[in-house]
């Protein structure tokens, strides 16, 4: 993580932000994707959990010790004690809390980021570790983030810079809407490089041909509503255990669409 170490050329990082309208199942989405590239073998895999719910933990079948927040809720209540502290120190100790808040298993590992920000402007501390986050991705091939029902807490919060952002909608209006948005806003907020849109939890061919997808957004696919995956969520069984049914085929097929996996493995 240190600057000028050329650890960003370890991978040709791929950062994911997934974000929609709460409830349409981006969360649940958001852990097979994580799923589906873990199982390429092919790198590492970091997830970030960027909705103060911190249901991806959930999801994932991982816990949480600390998140991004109470590390810099505690860094700010040492400062504001009186703690006198020169910056290569900050950073120094920052690094150390940043790692020991990792939860990993095999090639995936684990980051949340927490509640919202408490009151105050303390820019300097919001940047130094969105930097450390970007510096910390460096070490993995693919980055997904479960991003908050709009995408400026991913560019002011995580990081400026995604590779692909992927919006997920039901085929409701006002869903449809909220991701219509979500993009206006990316084009201004966000640098990405690839974008489209899964529809969710489909119920019939006849709601996919009713409903009234946005323009401008490329549909990289559907995903029929499931029962197996409504059980897992009712069991608290972590979706990473979700046998190659339907829906992982589904979100496989996206991501070939959005150039995250090849076509021939879906």
């Amino acid at each position: 993580m240190c600057e000028g170490c050329g650890c960003h050329e370890l991978y040709e990082r791929n950062v994911v932000a997934v974000c929609g309208k709460g409830g349409v199942g981006k969360t649940s989405l958001t852990t097979i994707i994580t799923k589906i590239l873990a199982e390429q073998n092919d790198g590492k895999v970091l997830a970030i959990d960027a909705d103060p719910a911190v249901g991806l933990a959930t999801s994932l079948g991982m816990g949480v010790t600390r998140t991004l927040d109470d590390i810099r809720s505690e860094l700010i209540g040492r400062l504001q004690g009186g703690l006198k502290q020169d910056r290569r120190e900050m950073i120094a100790q920052l690094e150390y809390e940043l790692f020991e808040a990792l939860t990993e298993r095999d090639n995936l590992a684990f980051l949340a980021i927490g509640r919202p920000e408490s009151e105050g402007c303390y820019c300097q501390i919001n940047g130094i570790l969105r930097d450390m986050i970007t510096s910390l991705s460096a070490n993995f091939k693919y980055v997904v983030i479960d991003g908050e029902a709009g995408v400026e807490q991913v560019n002011r919060r995580v990081m400026e810079r995604v590779t692909h952002m992927i919006l997920v909608s039901d085929c409701s209006a006002k869903g449809l809407n909220v991701v219509k948005t979500i993009k206006d806003v990316a084009d201004h907020a966000v640098h990405y490089d690839r974008i489209g849109l899964i529809v969710n939890r489909v119920h019939s061919t006849d709601d996919l041909e009713r409903a009234m997808l946005p323009e401008g957004i490329p549909l990289l696919g559907h995903v029929f509503e499931d029962r197996q995956l409504r059980d897992f969520d009712l069991e608290a069984r972590p979706l990473l255990e979700l046998p190659e049914e339907p829906v992982v085929h589904s979100v496989r097929h996206c991501l070939a669409n959005i150039g995250l996996i090849a076509n021939h493995q879906h």
